[in-house]
């Protein structure tokens, strides 16, 4: 197969970098290079879900990294012939946005206000925030977000990512929604969703509620105390949860304890009855080895508490502060009265002085550091407080659901594969259902409403649904069917659930939502199941584990064949960047520093699951090697010269032949660690031949390409070059798009980008011949290069004597190269002896 050429090369006179991102990202718009054919199916597209990045502020160095390396993978799989589905979208539900709105705005969001359509913002910010109402706060958070938006496709349409952009969406647009709350319809109606009064992380600052994937621990500063219960002794770090006391638990084994489980022992100050129980979570070396549990304290309290079947005695309320009147039980006595209402830190400090005071403290606290929960957004500690939330059934209580989720885990083709580890461990280690429902207010609203009874009670185990051709919809403003807008609140009539769903919720069904489920048929037959999930290690637990789940539960099935898990990026002291740690490097003034395909050079050097650190060393190499691509296709063009390029049949010269047959090998290899989604791989073989091409074969050939010789030698040279050039150009491709573009469009007809893939066919018969000509030739030149170096003299001095000492096998590859070596080297006399190994020694001539 030869080299296609379709005119003269069109070679600028002094190539440049400079505005090849601006110029070539228009030219794809407007030819719609990265377009979806909607004629495709199942069999020749390949669909990628893209991660829809968080649309609060700006994007930063570790989003860049994760989806260049994607967008290596999509410009691959294009080039591979495949039809690409590779749309993009946009997360701006849920708390991040509503804090930027806050922030940006000035303003608050106040439900009990009621729409005013006439909102204006103040001209200047006020000293305190503005209240709006919850319609006037959602508009706020769409105009926000929609600057937002236009700002990260500015990005990335710069960094070059190949999405096709006539196919975006948002998270909380309507066909989002709609997916989102079709979804739930279906879980509840299956039973996989329900709501219940539960213990519930809780945020005290946001006022939410928050699910068990979304908490982190932090180390905090703490003190053990020392508590009597009768005669038994307990240590505790949170001493101001006494009155929450429902049991002591000891571990069924420990003999210490043994003959007291069944009784009950007094708490101290308040003097309530509290049984000893057994249960096999509890510590025996830890502290005295028997713990109080309190409802609730901790995740391990919600354990015991719900598999011991206990009372509850709540006493932290959602605003973190104790509640005004004791839990029934304890005794609204002194003590209680000098806790409650207090902060939980306040009650703390007064019961740590009440039980000094009463001699139930044993000595003065011990201090500690100690993991505490935390949102991982949030500030302060997580409480656990009892409210009625919707949950969807996710194997932490089922364990046939446990071992399905596993199981499609297994159907999954992971890369790396260690990463799977997490997912499992993750799916094992859970202790809870999913938590969905958020007490917020940009997000997916939770589509139901309740009946209002004679009583004026809202009945909520008794939701009303409802149709789904009506969503989406917002219980808060729309009405039921068969109610009248006038009913809502009263007796006899509905209240809409106030609550939205948690961000995940609605990004668990982002293949479902791209691929036009159940709105466009043809769409999700020939995209669903998704090819590829692309993603960062973190987000394993909710958005991978998430996705799979809501694809099982109503698919039965997985939602992808591939999932790729990119590393971190690490800051210069090898710390995550993330924006909470404040961290982060946002992109544009790299992009314009080194350039997009620089930028990306660093990103695709990250192998898969590997953390990177963020290194502008690495992108000066990335536009020394973009240079030099510009540079060595201007040189190879014009040895080309005018006129078609000769074909691979013209190649007889051992040089030459010898570099297709190492084309070959690199064609093989790079297409095999594509394959195998190892992108780096494919860019560190494709780099180490170009720069060995540039500084060996095309040195070596130069003479020879243009034309002084034999014309049959000049013409094996010019094609070998040409088929060289265009493979390297495409190989390239998926990581330098705008580089190769532009080289690619001096000589070729169309883009690059939807030329097919290098294949060991386009060299022809030379694809097995022996490569050792040109390593052995490469390594006479370097000798002679050194010696002339060492001497500092110019490269193009002269060598009066050349003797090359090799096996008589090597000496057979160095007299194919001999006219090459003589031309390139400058060489008067080139002696060749045999003997054991190879050596090189170079004579130079006089200086004139």
């Amino acid at each position: 197969m030869s080299t296609p050429v379709t005119g003269s090369p069109r070679v600028p006179e002094k190539p440049s970098l400079d505005g090849l991102e601006a110029r070539w990202a228009a030219v794809w718009e407007q030819a719609g290079t990265y377009r979806f054919d909607d004629a495709a199916q199942r069999d020749e597209v390949f669909s990628i879900d893209t991660p829809p990045p968080t649309v609060s502020g700006s994007l930063h160095m570790g989003s860049v990294f994760g989806y260049v390396q994607t967008d290596a993978i999509a410009r691959y799989r294009r080039m591979r012939g495949w039809t690409l589905f590779y749309p993009m979208g946009w997360d701006d539900n849920g708390l991040p946005t509503e804090r930027r709105v806050q922030t940006y705005f000035g303003v608050t969001c106040d439900p009990s206000l009621p729409y005013d359509p006439d909102f204006r913002l103040p001209d200047e910010p006020g000293k305190d925030d503005v209240g709006v109402s919850r319609p006037n706060f959602i508009a706020l958070c769409h105009e926000l977000t929609a600057q937002d938006e236009q700002a990260f496709e500015e990005v990335w349409r710069t960094v070059g990512l190949s999405v096709d952009w006539s196919r975006t969406y948002a998270t909380i647009d309507d066909r989002s929604r709609r997916t989102s709350q079709r979804m739930f319809l279906r879980n509840l109606a299956r039973g996989e969703a329900y709501s219940s009064e539960a213990p519930t992380l809780w945020d005290v600052d946001y006022q939410t509620a928050v699910a068990q994937a979304e908490m982190e621990d932090r180390e905090q500063s703490g003190a053990y105390h020392r508590l009597r219960f009768d005669d038994l002794e307990i240590e505790t770090t949170r001493p101001e949860l006494v009155a929450a006391c429902v049991a002591l638990v000891a571990h069924p084994d420990d003999t210490r304890y043994a003959g007291r489980f069944g009784t009950t022992v007094r708490t101290p100050l308040f003097g309530v009855q509290v049984p000893v129980v057994a249960h096999r979570l509890a510590e025996p070396d830890k502290g005295s080895g028997i713990a109080m549990i309190c409802t609730f304290g901790d995740v391990t309290d919600v354990v015991w508490w719900r598999e011991l079947n206990l009372p509850t005695r709540s006493i932290v309320t959602r605003s973190g502060r104790i509640t005004e009147t004791p839990p029934p039980g304890v005794p609204d006595g002194e003590p209680w009265r000098a806790i409650a209402g207090k902060t939980v830190k306040q009650a703390q400090r007064a019961m740590v002085e009440m039980l000094s005071a009463s001699g139930e403290m044993i000595g003065d606290p011990r201090p500690i550091t100690h993991p505490v929960k935390f949102y991982e957004r949030g500030d302060r500690p997580l409480e656990i407080v009892t409210s009625r939330q919707w949950f969807i059934r996710n194997g932490a209580r089922d364990d046939v659901l446990r071992r399905a989720l596993l199981a499609r885990a297994r159907e999954l083709d992971w890369h790396p594969p260690y990463m799977k580890v997490r997912f499992d461990d993750w799916v094992n280690g859970l202790n809870g259902d999913w938590l969905i429902s958020r007490q917020r207010f940009f997000g997916v609203p939770i589509p139901v409403w309740y009946p209002v009874g004679p009583d004026g009670e809202a009945d909520l185990d008794t939701p009303i649904v409802p149709d789904e051709e009506r969503l989406p919809i917002d219980p808060t403003t729309d009405v039921p069917d068969g109610y009248e807008p006038g009913q809502r609140g009263v007796p006899g009539g509905f209240v809409g659930d106030p609550d939205i769903m948690d961000t995940w919720a609605t990004s668990s069904v982002t293949p479902q939502i791209v691929c036009g489920w159940e709105e466009d048929p043809e769409l999700f037959a020939a995209t669903f199941p998704m090819d590829l999930r692309p993603q960062g290690p973190e987000i394993i637990r909710t958005w991978l584990f998430a996705t799979l789940l809501r694809s099982h539960q109503e698919h039965d099935c997985v939602p992808w064949r591939h999932t790729t898990i990119n590393g971190w990026i690490l800051d210069p002291d090898r710390k995550k960047m993330s924006k909470s740690r404040g961290n982060v490097v946002t992109p544009m003034t790299l992009l314009e520093e080194f350039g997009s395909d620089a930028v990306r050079y660093w990103a695709c050097n990250g192998r898969p699951g590997t953390d990177t650190a963020l290194d502008s060393g690495v992108m000066k190499i990335g536009r020394r090697l973009a240079i030099k691509i510009l540079n060595a296709s201007k040189f190879a063009l014009g040895r080309i010269g005018e006129g078609p390029a000769p074909g691979v049949d013209a190649v007889h010269e051992a040089l030459d032949v010898a570099l297709l047959a190492q084309l070959a090998a690199l064609v093989d290899g790079a297409t095999a660690a594509h394959e195998g989604f190892d992108y780096a791989r494919a860019l560190e073989l494709t780099e180490g031949f170009f720069w060995s091409f540039c500084d060996d074969y095309v040195e070596l050939v130069k003479t020879r390409a243009y034309g002084e010789g034999s014309a049959a030698g000049a013409e094996s040279a010019r094609a070998a070059l040409a088929l060289a050039l265009s493979a390297l150009q495409r190989l390239f491709a998926p990581f330098l798009p705008f580089v190769t573009e532009e080289v690619w469009s001096w000589w070729q007809e169309g883009s690059v980008h939807v030329s097919p893939w290098p294949t060991i066919a386009e060299v022809g018969p030379h694809a097995g011949a022996d490569p050792a000509v040109l390593d052995v030739a490469a390594e006479v030149l370097r000798a002679i290069r050194r010696e002339k170096t060492a001497h500092k003299r110019s490269m193009r001095a002269r060598v009066a004597t050349l003797t090359i000492t090799a096996p008589p096998a090597v000496l057979v590859d160095v007299e194919a190269a001999r006219g090459d070596l003589v031309d390139a080297g400058g060489v008067d006399d080139m002696v060749t002896e045999e003997g054991d190994a190879l050596s090189v020694d170079v004579q130079l001539a006089d200086e004139a």
